[in-house]
């Protein structure tokens, strides 16, 4: 979800990364789930959440009344209208950030929403939810088959949660703000950003573990630590820095939990480079190994983390940027009618895990830009806001957050963006984003080692 990024000036440690080659991207399927999408609350759910949004106001004091807090991109000048307005009736279904296919089920895939509304504080009434979605190329359109809600039943959730006294103790974002998702057999494990923590949960959604994160030996807290008083205490994980990516080995034994920023050292990054720690899944705990992966520049934060083999990987990386920098704001021009900070660096890399120097840095083997997609066939159902002489062949996924990637086969991937609803908008300059999906064909890509 969309917040300020916390400044960074810390240089590499190591060395800078060799040039990667980059490979072409084909659109071959584009499929929009629109972003007015509500799911109703179960309904032994706490009345409270029938009306989410409550809090996204000034000061994150209450707004009861629906639909009087107006969606924008961020405070003027900068900021656009996205002509959508909170609180919401029901609970939306947006934020979709982690993907993976739904065993069982060819086509469909499991997702999830993520925290809610950007923070733990303007999100206590979102309730976490995890999603199985099909795309359909043909008709452009997303259906969604099944929503499980999150809960604590068993209490099993070391600290008071947002709906504490309630018998199911749904999940909020004002508990968790789950970003990454891997189905196992009996259930899912969810990558959260508040802990940062691992959540284990059944195929209901209920929680049956929650693992503290452990590198080199020693706790790793972020600001919005329920263990923590910030500031007087320090914390080495930074706000929204947590768990944003989470790979699975093939054979299901090994869990790699990607941190989103880099970790700080004395209050500062510790370099351009992100860890990786892997998790032993069938003794639920930590093993000690922990790699490096190195950002490039530009890169604010990665999105999504999916094996491709039991050695390949696929992880986006982006910056903080969204909209076409065909229509980038002019020295002197302010929004709406342009982007102020369009979208420049959206990338998925293709990794090996298995190819680590004695630095303990990954091997990148090359990436494909997603801000020039190649559409020769005109396949995209839109192609928004842009510059009037921008070649109708070219198709961009200049969103600020772009958080899912994932196989589907030997020769494409599926990725889709979180829409931040009613946050963003970077597709149309006044319109809020839809959650977009789209089919790349990347053959070469997929072959690279």
């Amino acid at each position: 979800m969309r917040r300020l990024l916390l400044a960074t000036t810390a240089l590499l440690l190591a060395g800078p990364a060799l040039a990667q080659p980059r490979f072409e991207a084909n659109l071959a399927g584009h499929a929009v789930l629109p972003a007015f999408t509500m799911a109703l609350p179960p309904a032994d759910a706490p009345r409270d959440a029938l009306i989410s949004g409550k809090f996204t106001g000034p000061g994150n004091t209450r707004t009861d009344q629906p639909g009087s807090i107006a969606g924008t991109t961020g405070p003027v000048p900068a900021g656009r209208p996205t002509g959508i307005s909170l609180p919401f009736i029901g609970q939306p279904i947006q934020g979709l950030s982690g993907i993976k296919p739904a065993a069982g089920h060819p086509g469909a895939y499991w997702v999830l929403s993520d925290n809610g509304f950007g923070n733990k504080r303007n999100s206590p009434d979102a309730m976490l939810m995890l999603h199985r979605i099909r795309p359909d190329w043909r008709a452009g359109q997303v259906t969604v088959e099944q929503t499980i809600f999150l809960s604590d039943p068993d209490r099993r959730v070391p600290f008071r949660i947002a709906y504490e006294g309630t018998e199911r103790r749904y999940l909020t974002g004002g508990d968790f703000d789950i970003e990454s998702i891997q189905p196992t057999g009996d259930g899912f494990w969810l990558g959260d950003e508040f802990g940062p923590f691992l959540v284990k949960v059944d195929l209901e959604g209920c929680v049956q573990q929650v693992v503290e994160t452990v590198i080199d030996g020693r706790p790793i807290r972020s600001p919005d630590n329920p263990a923590l008083q910030v500031p007087a205490t320090a914390f080495e994980s930074q706000r929204s820095g947590g768990f944003e990516g989470m790979a699975q080995s093939p054979d299901g034994s090994r869990l790699y939990a990607l941190l989103e920023k880099p970790l700080l050292t004395n209050g500062q990054p510790e370099g351009r480079f992100l860890r990786i720690a892997e998790f032993d899944t069938a003794r639920s705990a930590w093993t000690g190994r922990v790699l490096r992966y190195r950002i490039e520049e530009g890169t604010t934060a990665i999105g999504d983390f999916n094996m491709i083999d039991d050695r390949r990987a696929l992880i986006i990386e982006r910056d903080d940027g969204e909209g076409d920098p065909s229509l980038a704001c002019a020295a002197g021009a302010n929004p709406p009618g342009c982007f102020a900070t369009p979208a420049r660096l959206k990338r998925i890399y293709i990794l090996d895990l298995g190819e680590v120097d004695e630095q303990g840095f990954v091997k990148k083997l090359g990436y494909i830009d997603l801000m020039a997609i190649r559409d020769p066939e005109g396949v995209a159902r839109t192609q928004g806001d842009r510059g009037p002489n921008e070649p109708r062949d070219r198709f961009t996924f200049p969103f600020f957050t772009i958080e899912n990637v994932a196989v589907v086969d030997g020769e494409h991937i599926i990725v889709g963006n979180d829409n931040n609803l009613p946050f963003s908008a970077g597709r149309h300059l006044t319109r809020a984003d839809d959650n977009e999906m789209i089919l790349l064909r990347v053959p070469e890509l997929l072959r690279a080692r």
